[in-house]
């Protein structure tokens, strides 16, 4: 069945994949234990080199492709195996690389609430950004849209279960980080839920 939510952006509760993002298969999933739907929501920052925006190497990262020999900084990741559900770039564009129905890795060792793995139980978002910079306000946006989408095909999901990495990982990782308005997201998550979605 395709959930069609008025303005909003269409999802596909078959492929569990979000119709306005552009898709790009990673091979980084597995199945989620048997039993278990996500009711979680994790905001990451992410930035390839740190504090560079743009550029293919986010995409390169989740594909396992990412070439060493291009910065420094790749050589010590290049070899990881990492994903995300989505990633909001810098734009607004929204990128998906792994279906919400499957087990993306995102968060690692982790915690939330009592529940450890949260990889089992949750979506992960990256937005493109760094700890210190300021996000833009279209990736609040987008992502306001599309935690609204899924809290809607996923009746588990709920406004009040969004944690930032740092929430489900503390004094191992930071992001979103500092520079990242949990305020203006919640306030944007209520203006949408009172007074319905832009044209």
């Amino acid at each position: 069945m395709r959930v069609l939510l008025a303005d909003r952006p269409s999802f596909d509760s078959v492929t569990g994949r979000s119709a306005g993002a552009r898709q790009v298969d990673s091979p980084n999933f597995d199945p989620r234990p048997p039993g278990v739907v996500p009711d979680l929501i994790v905001v990451h920052g992410i930035s390839l080199p740190p504090d560079e925006f743009g550029g293919p190497w986010i995409d390169d990262l989740f594909l396992n492709q990412l070439d060493p020999t291009v910065h420094p900084y790749f050589a010590d990741i290049a070899g990881r195996k990492v994903s995300s559900h989505y990633l909001i770039r810098r734009s607004g564009e929204m990128v998906q690389y792994v279906s919400c129905h499957h087990r993306a890795w995102h968060a690692g060792v982790s915690d939330y609430m009592g529940r450890s793995n949260c990889n089992d139980f949750s979506i992960g978002i990256e937005l493109e950004g760094a700890d210190a910079s300021a996000y833009e306000p279209a990736q609040y946006r987008e992502l306001a849209d599309l935690i609204l989408t899924l809290c809607a095909v996923f009746p588990s999901l709920s406004t009040e279960r969004v944690a930032g990495h740092s929430d489900i990982a503390p004094g191992r990782k930071t992001d979103p980080g500092i520079a990242f308005d949990w305020p203006r997201l919640r306030a944007l998550l209520k203006a949408r839920q009172m007074y319905g979605w832009p044209a």
